[in-house]
């Protein structure tokens, strides 16, 4: 096979790969097309590899497919050992990863390039190399942050200290001007070291103050990061499929991220800033002391249930922690055979990530067509016998309507106190990720079913099967 010929199937391949990525990326807006989604995306992928494989200049085979086989093995080993509960925190890993891949890229390609006496670097690839290193390394660092929070081996409050902002922007300028030099000079490592230094500084400083209610928005921006990263790597390759990838990861987790912010009320800036999810309890809503709560028994539950003819179930991260969705998906069923409407109501931020709630049920094979979002839902509340909320917190909380001295006031909520009656699972009276008490708890119509939920829950089945 000539060169030219080879050349020509690697663009194909390329082509085929991009047109499969952009095909696969938009049959993941839909829930019943998103598996296919996947499986195009996978395809696109496999094509985009094995073309790689066939540039000549590309390292060793042997190399490359030792490197497949180790990290299959870790992947498969560790899909296989992580819970439901910790997708957020593994998300928030790749987004990492792919980051970390995006800085070691750059920095391999700049010092070929930078200690080549026959090479003279582009200034336009000089540009792109510095903003690759400059994304990629906050990404990698601002994940590892985020892993730490989610995973509860960071603080998942706010970290804030005197003078942070002002702090952030001197680095912001400095690693600035150090890329300036860097690109007029590539010959002088000392820049890039400074880059590099200042960009991993830079991702830490970026995610500390952000508390842990605002996670969700973190992991999508994050996510965005590292397809702008890989976007920018592409151009210093100038390899087109990844360059095209790249931007469809970036684009889709900007919209998403924007997504976020309209489902909190807030801003992107004021979640870069911090300040919201600090633990404070304060103005919204009193606390649990304050709040007077109807406990409700496993008995008493399921003759409610029984006497429905409509449910709505919130799901929030209390179910992912108490892996009660393939208990919830049996009484969904046993609910709908007594001629009981069941549907879910779904909050865009409801657990630790974008889409948790719609990922967990999925995998419980709770159909797709009862799992309804917010604005097509809320207005459902008010005819509703009983809503059934498990675990969800901050996305059900009336004070977001009610007080405006609320750190949540204004946030679009599910209007699940407009129900006839509330059942809340919960472990306890303890408050939510965002550290604020929820009032509702304490409405006539709210009852408290205390436990674990799928214990529960699991209980409350077993009576209505006798009933």
């Amino acid at each position: 096979m000539n060169q030219q010929l080879l050349t020509i199937i690697i663009q194909l391949s390329y082509l085929v790969a991009s047109v499969l990525f952009i095909i696969g990326i938009k049959m993941l807006g839909k829930t019943h097309t998103a598996r296919r989604g996947n499986i195009y995306s996978a395809v696109a992928m496999f094509i985009a590899i094995v073309a790689t494989l066939l540039v000549r200049d590309v390292l060793s085979y042997t190399e490359i497919f030792v490197t497949i086989l180790v990290g299959s093995a870790v992947g498969t080993y560790v899909a296989k050992k992580v819970e439901m509960t910790q997708m957020p925190e593994m998300v928030a890993l790749f987004n990492g990863f792919g980051g970390i891949s995006s800085v070691l890229v750059a920095t391999s390609e700049y010092w070929r390039m930078a200690h080549d006496a026959n090479i003279a670097m582009p200034l336009v690839t000089g540009i792109t190399v510095v903003l690759s290193v400059i994304i990629g390394a906050v990404t990698f660092t601002g994940s590892m942050v985020a892993y730490g929070k989610l995973s509860g081996k960071v603080n998942g409050n706010a970290i804030t200290f005197s003078g942070q902002h002002a702090f952030n922007a001197i680095l912001f300028l400095a690693m600035l001007v150090a890329s300036i030099f860097l690109v007029l000079d590539p010959n002088n490592d000392i820049y890039m070291y400074v880059v590099l230094a200042i960009g991993l500084l830079l991702g830490i400083l970026t995610v500390i103050p952000i508390g842990g209610a605002d996670m969700p928005v973190v992991i999508s921006l994050l996510n965005s990061y590292s397809g702008v990263a890989a976007c920018f790597t592409g151009f210093v390759l100038n390899n087109q499929v990844l360059i095209i990838s790249g931007a469809l990861v970036g684009a889709s987790g900007i919209i998403l991220t924007q997504i976020m912010c309209k489902a909190m009320n807030r801003s992107l800036v004021s979640v870069l800033l911090g300040g919201f999810g600090q633990g404070t309890t304060a103005a919204a809503g009193g606390s649990a002391s304050d709040i007077q709560v109807k406990e409700v028994g496993v008995e008493e539950a399921a003759m409610i249930f029984d006497s429905a003819s409509s449910v709505i179930i919130v799901p929030g991260y209390g179910m992912a922690v108490a892996q009660a969705q393939h208990i919830v998906r049996e009484m969904t069923e046993l609910l709908e055979k007594k001629n009981i409407t069941v549907k879910f109501a779904i909050h865009p931020v409801a657990g630790r990530m974008p889409g948790h709630m719609n990922v967990l049920l999925a995998e419980a094979n709770v159909p797709y067509d009862k799992l309804i979002e917010m604005e097509n839902i809320n207005d459902e509340f008010s005819n509703t016998d009983v809503c059934l909320i498990i675990g969800a917190n901050d996305v059900v909380n009336p004070a977001a309507r009610t007080n405006p001295a609320s750190p949540i006031y204004g946030m679009p909520i599910l209007n699940a106190d407009k129900a006839r009656t509330v059942i809340i699972s919960k472990r306890s009276m303890a408050s939510g990720y965002a550290g604020i008490e929820n009032e509702l708890f304490g409405y006539p119509n709210a009852l408290m079913l205390f436990g674990d939920a799928k214990a529960t829950i699991t209980k409350v089945v077993g009576e209505l099967k006798e009933m």
